[in-house]
């Protein structure tokens, strides 16, 4: 079975018959950059699972409250399969790659009508200087078997804080036909060999730019 599904803890997921080709699961992000005295410190992420991705974990849930252990201990599951995985994302700066906390400092799960929303702070393992720098990051599953992508590139926010001081913006990669064709013709089984990094060529880039 496919790790994807380990990554939500999830025991099954059912695909429509038109959902033969990669991805198979689909996750609206939403992301807002974090700052202190001046330095870029992390990610705030909202994960927002599709109708059938949410299925098992809603089940699961039951009827509990949302302050409730079941939450809790379906929260932290996720989150460490989450951690296992670097946080799906990727940060650059110069060239080089931004280092990531292993503990988030917050995180948890909720119920939103028929869909799980994970949420949780993605923090940088040093503070990261603002002024006059460009950053670039990707949320992402590597084997493109979750489709992972923001709706709006309104998605990608910035603090009140820095409004006047940084833009953001969201960049769609559009892949060649051979990828496309290719990711098509996978199915619920196959997993795309990993130096293809199969993911990465659909993901999204977050830049933020301050001055």
């Amino acid at each position: 079975m496919c790790n994807r599904i380990a990554f939500f803890a999830l025991s099954s997921v059912l695909f429509s018959p038109v959902a033969s080709a990669h991805p198979h699961s689909f996750i609206t992000l939403v992301t807002t950059v974090m700052t202190e005295n001046d330095q870029l410190t992390g990610l705030k992420m909202q994960w927002t699972m599709d109708e059938i991705t949410s299925a098992d974990l809603l089940y699961d849930a039951g009827n509990a409250k949302p302050d409730s252990p079941v939450w809790k201990k379906l929260a932290a599951e996720v989150m460490a399969n989450v951690l296992g995985q670097h946080y799906f994302t990727e940060f650059w700066h110069n060239g080089k790659k931004v280092t990531f906390n292993n503990l988030p400092p917050e995180y948890g799960l909720a119920r939103v009508g028929h869909q799980a929303v994970l949420t949780f702070v993605l923090p940088l393992a040093h503070p990261q200087p603002l002024k006059g720098q460009t950053y670039q990051f990707a949320t992402f599953d590597p084997t493109y078997f979750v489709d992972m992508s923001y709706d709006n590139s309104s998605d990608a926010k910035l603090p009140k804080t820095l409004a006047s001081l940084c833009k953001i913006s969201v960049k769609t990669p559009q892949p060649n036909e051979d990828t496309l064709a290719f990711a098509q013709s996978l199915d619920k089984a196959d997993a795309p060999p990993e130096d293809m990094e199969l993911g990465k060529q659909f993901a999204q880039q977050v830049i933020l730019q301050c001055q």
